[in-house]
């Protein structure tokens, strides 16, 4: 790989760019669903290619090719030179990368059980069992299981020296069982919704999530939410459990804070942002209670963001985003860095493949536990009225990132301390703001979970690209709630 990374830095520098990297990347895909006891989809593919990125005449340029022949590669590079010096034609400003030193290095994220050491068949056993366990539940109408697994090796060399190998795991599985009476569906899905729980992790994952032992409860939470309560409409205290706040992190913390977004380079997609630069630590965020992270470093934990180097071969770094309630960083790079005053990438650039350009993304963005111990039992018995609401529905939220709304797919209500009454169709709504500053309590480090989003979009050509986010339990006072859908 690395003779053909030569080829594309050797070619880019004598058509002339001041700057240039080659990301050969190979990837290693396995998707398997089931839908009510039978295959609905399984499907295993690989990718090999190359992107060049160069800096020419001051502005950015971008080519692939998946023929990793002498010639292709070196027309590719060309191609990336050109388009960078059309580029330059329209440009504001000239591109200043930050300093960073190079680096030589290999990683691989550790696993136990290499998951494509696992068969197919082996894999489709387990989400049938799971879907016949669901459907053996009365009033369970449809189930859908899911197993998802990859692996992605990159070689990145820069014209700086960098030279970096590596590899990383992802797995990923969960169900969701639906339960159709008259006009109204009720869904629970397990251990999250929207395919389950994704990490940096073999098939071990697999194994620690108990798939099969945890369907016949939520085949059952799903039927009796038809006999449950509308949940009620008012202000009320709040309990959110960590998969839904891990949500909340990505949508009213993670992408407010990328940086491209603030600047206006990133808006088409999915907005730009309230936090205007001028904020950074100055603007309360939260609660004295609340400090998030964004935490790429594999001590962090398995997390989806988690990775020794970003596509830039900036080292993985923990930049404080919320400390004490203060707004206090950004997702930045190379590029961005000096529009904040800082003089080192974030080291947050990464490409969902070969084909694609690095953009600012989300790395774990996480919310730390409390300091002061406190169970998710601790955190009840000290509420004397309110709601707690699990596993996400539904979200919306506006192209700033401040005011929102969110369901979920189960509700309870806390009564003397106590999960009492189910509710169905529960929802909360805020500004981002409002809701950050009226957290009071959380749960300590035992109840903290490192929670993937697979699916997280941006960019055009769009990319798909996987984040982390750890959270805890939490409450939250005088926050408005209702019915986010209505039966018959």
């Amino acid at each position: 790989m690395k003779a053909v990374a030569e080829w594309a830095l050797d070619t880019a520098a004598q058509r002339g760019a001041s700057y240039a990297d080659a990301r050969v990347v190979d990837e290693r895909s396995r998707l398997l669903a089931t839908k009510n006891a039978r295959v609905g989809h399984a499907s295993s593919s690989d990718s090999l290619g190359v992107g060049v990125r160069v800096l020419a005449d001051g502005a950015w340029g971008f080519a692939a090719t998946q023929d990793l022949g002498r010639e292709s590669v070196e027309a590719t590079a060309a191609r990336a030179v050109a388009i960078a010096r059309a580029s330059a034609r329209v440009k504001q400003e000239d591109v200043r990368l930050a300093p960073e030193k190079p680096r030589v290095d290999e990683y691989t994220t550790p696993i136990r059980l290499d998951p494509f050491a696992t068969s197919i068949e082996q894999n489709l056993e387990l989400l049938l069992q799971v879907d016949r366990e669901l459907l053996a539940v009365p009033g369970i109408t449809l189930t859908e299981s899911s197993m998802h697994f990859r692996r992605y090796e990159q070689w990145f060399f820069s014209s700086e020296g960098a030279a970096i190998h590596e590899t990383r795991y992802i797995s990923g599985a969960g169900f969701a069982a639906f339960s159709f009476q008259g006009s109204e569906i009720q869904k629970r899905s397990y251990p999250n919704s929207f395919g389950g729980q994704y990490q940096n992790k073999g098939y071990e994952l697999v194994e620690e999530l108990q798939l099969l032992d945890n369907a016949r409860r939520i085949g059952e939470e799903a039927v009796a939410l038809h006999s449950a309560d509308q949940c009620p409409e008012g202000v009320a205290t709040l309990v959110l459990d960590s998969s839904q706040l891990a949500l909340q992190i990505h949508e009213s913390v993670g992408h407010p804070i990328e940086l491209d977004r603030v600047l206006g380079m990133e808006a088409n997609y999915a907005g730009t942002s309230f936090l205007t630069a001028d904020k950074l630590r100055k603007l309360r965020y939260g609660s004295g209670l609340v400090n998030v992270v964004a935490d790429a470093r594999p001590q962090h934990g398995p997390g989806l963001g988690t990775f020794a180097y970003d596509d830039e071969g900036v080292p993985a770094q923990c930049t404080p985003i919320i400390t004490r309630g203060l707004f206090t960083g950004y997702l930045s790079s190379r590029e961005t860095a000096s529009a904040i005053g800082e003089q080192r990438s974030g080291g947050t650039m990464r490409a969902e493949s070969w084909n694609r350009i690095p953009l600012i993304r989300m790395t774990n963005i996480s919310l730390l536990p409390g300091e002061q111990p406190m169970s998710f039992a601790q955190l009840l018995n000290a509420t004397d009225d309110g709601i707690f609401m699990q596993t996400n529905r539904s979200w919306s939220i506006d192209d700033k990132r401040y005011n929102f709304q969110f369901g979920t797919e189960i509700g309870w209500e806390i009564k003397g301390g106590k999960l009492g009454r189910m509710f169905k169709n529960p929802s909360y709504s805020g500004i981002t703001t409002e809701f950050w500053s009226s957290m009071d309590a959380l749960c300590s480090s035992d109840e903290w979970t490192l929670w993937g989003t697979p699916n997280c979009g941006k960019g055009q050509p769009a990319q798909t690209m996987g984040t982390g986010h750890g959270a805890v339990p939490a409450r939250f006072r005088r926050i408005k709630v209702g019915s986010a859908y209505r039966g018959s």
